[in-house]
């Protein structure tokens, strides 16, 4: 294979969204959630992975955080991966890490992305179906899940655990 038919093979193949998010929680386990003002819902820190940049997934979530809510924290343990299948667009994978406990000191110096964001907030756990959309309030469930649990990575489908 040529290096010019290698370039074609390479601009073929199939495109896939990737995004990775940090799940926070406060000392009583609530989750902070952002409000975008780009679509309806909520959602968790984070963002698209910039590939192009080599980035790597626990790295955007790092940058998304900070970005997004100002606070720079380096992300704990992967709980979750996520194919989410795409109507009208390609199919996401969406990454999920652990943010940790943050202090009150920390959320105090929250400050939200104007550009990107409304608002944000802490919401109990069997909340989150109220805010979060589609697979998204499965993703964020099982991710708890694998908090709790201690158990490796969850893979998922459409938010759902796999085997």
């Amino acid at each position: 294979m040529t290096t010019n038919d290698y370039a074609s093979y390479i601009a073929g193949l199939p495109r896939v969204l990737a995004g990775a998010a940090a799940l926070f929680r406060d000392g009583e386990g609530r989750v902070l959630l952002v409000e975008p003002n780009y679509r309806e819902g909520w959602a968790l820190p984070g963002g698209t992975i910039e590939s192009a940049t080599g980035e790597t997934p626990r790295q955007a979530a790092r940058r998304e955080t900070l970005e997004e809510i100002g606070l720079d924290v380096e992300p704990g343990r992967l709980l979750a991966v996520d194919w989410v299948h795409g109507t009208g667009r390609p199919p996401i994978v969406a990454y999920v890490y652990d943010g940790g406990v943050l202090s009150g000191e920390q959320f105090r110096a929250i400050r939200v992305q104007e550009e990107e964001l409304i608002s944000w907030k802490l919401v109990e756990p069997e909340e989150l179906a109220t805010y979060l959309l589609g697979s998204l309030a499965f993703r964020v469930a099982a991710s708890l899940d694998a908090l709790a649990t201690g158990r490796g990575a969850l893979e998922l489908e459409n938010g759902r655990p796999v085997g």
